[in-house]
């Protein structure tokens, strides 16, 4: 068994140690941030994390009102670029806390006195020291260089700051996420068996809106590094613009389907897929028995979720799916070829 799938069972506990540990600083920086609001937020990451960031990033604007943008750290390490941090707060995720070019746009924030925080999994990181706040994804030492219990991990805390900030979360349905997730796996027999079918895959897309377009860019990634596929991953908006002309019959394409206001544009893509004879396959939960009618194949968790928490249940079905046919495709999708653990960019 993989290191990856193994991980990928860890996140209900890990996830729930995350919300128990956590809980309290983010209490005090809740304090904080209702006296005093940011007028934009700045999140920065690389990789899986910035797919993190990129559910971050809808999740606030949503939620708070807070205007969010996702750094450029070229503009910091490049271009040596001078930005006004004036009431901003910076959130730099990293799961190693090593990510040279984040921590430098934590440095830079800091130097010109924006509030800054830090999301990783090393307590003893560069990040965490660099960081105002630090707040641990307390998911263990992740061995497989696919990131998985790390991802989500950074989805629980994103909702924490989220709260931190005004937002109406509640405590009490983040609590539930562990369960979700545990939910979730309860499914991996039946994806083992579903993902036969694409072990000779080679290209597909990957397609979500909202708060879950962060999974279709995660999904994708988990398809290329682990599964050597060359997956493109798109919004369902995005993808009628131009790259929809590549799609053609039996071409593959996975999408997120939760309930709520995305619902409609997805049905319209499904529709699409289906007049040009693609290979579709959802993943979704039962509360969107119009998804399950209209879609021949799916991956449907047994739960009733409100879109707003899909997002950390969705994912794993999809992490699941990249790991089981990385092995059928005879794959380690532990150690991906040319990849490390820690990657450090400029």
């Amino acid at each position: 068994m993989s290191k990856m799938l193994e991980e990928i069972r860890e996140q209900p506990s890990a996830l729930e140690r995350t919300l128990k540990e956590e809980l309290g600083e983010i209490e005090r920086l809740r304090e904080r941030l209702l006296k005093r609001k940011p007028r934009l937020v700045m999140l920065a990451a690389r990789g899986t994390s910035d797919n993190a960031a990129q559910f971050g990033r809808y999740l606030l604007e949503i939620t708070t009102g807070i205007p969010v943008s996702l750094a450029a750290p070229s503009i910091f390490t490049l271009y040596n670029a001078s930005v006004q941090f004036d009431d901003v707060l910076v959130i730099a995720i990293s799961q190693s806390g090593e990510s040279t070019d984040t921590n430098r746009v934590l440095e830079r924030a800091k130097e010109q006195g924006a509030l800054t925080i830090g999301i990783t999994n090393e307590p003893a990181s560069s990040l965490a020291r660099l960081a105002e706040h630090t707040f641990l994804v307390r998911a263990g030492k992740e061995k497989s260089v696919a990131a998985t219990k790390t991802y989500t991990g950074q989805l629980l805390v994103l909702y924490l700051v989220a709260y931190a900030l005004g937002a109406a979360i509640h405590t009490d349905d983040l609590a539930r996420l562990a369960d979700w997730a545990n939910t979730a796996l309860g499914l991996e027999s039946e994806i083992g068996e579903r993902s036969e079918r694409y072990r000779f895959m080679n290209q597909a897309v990957v397609i979500g809106r909202g708060l879950n377009y962060a999974n279709a860019f995660e999904f994708a990634l988990k398809l290329m590094e682990t599964c050597y596929v060359v997956a493109e991953r798109f919004s369902a908006a995005d993808l009628m613009h131009g790259p929809i002309a590549m799609v053609e019959a039996s071409f593959p394409a996975f999408l997120f389907t939760p309930p709520g206001v995305t619902w409609p544009g997805m049905r319209d893509m499904i529709e699409k897929l289906a007049q040009l004879q693609a290979e579709a396959m959802i993943i979704t939960d039962r509360s969107n028995s119009e998804a399950l009618k209209l879609a021949s194949r799916s991956i449907c968790l047994p739960l009733t979720l409100a879109e707003m928490y899909t997002p950390i249940p969705y994912i794993i079905p999809a992490q699941l799916f990249a790991a089981q046919l990385a092995s059928q495709k005879g794959l380690n999708p532990d150690q991906p070829r040319t990849l490390s653990k820690v990657t450090r960019t400029m």
